[in-house]
């Protein structure tokens, strides 16, 4: 059990030092990384899904509708600061969470 909890502590702060990496590129470059997009729902040419971007000391998940005849509109907006994601993502789905780590390791090399 010790063990467990030890990987999950390295993991959270692997992942913080990651999207803190990110963020100080977001900052130079001025433009946001988009760290995960998942569709929720489908109809016709209209979709909804979440949208995860990395800021300058921020991760926002955003609930987007849009496409065919739709203008694209925002239904919920999550903050959260680069300290608090990682845990707040574990929490949420530990494959999302090690999918970003591989993701964040690959585009920030």
């Amino acid at each position: 059990m010790v063990k467990q909890i030890s990987l999950d502590a390295w993991q959270i702060q692997h992942l913080a030092d990651l999207l803190e990496k990110g963020s100080k590129i977001v900052e130079k470059t001025n433009r946001p990384i988009v760290l995960y997009r998942q569709t929720l729902e489908e109809e016709d040419e209209s979709y909804e899904e979440i949208v995860c971007t990395l800021t300058k000391g921020y991760v926002i998940e955003q609930m987007v509708t849009s496409g065919g005849v739709l203008v694209p509109s925002f239904h919920q907006q999550f903050v959260f600061t680069i300290e608090e994601y990682p845990q707040e993502l574990l929490r949420k789905s530990k494959d999302r969470f090690l999918e970003m780590i591989d993701f964040l390791d690959e585009q920030l090399r």
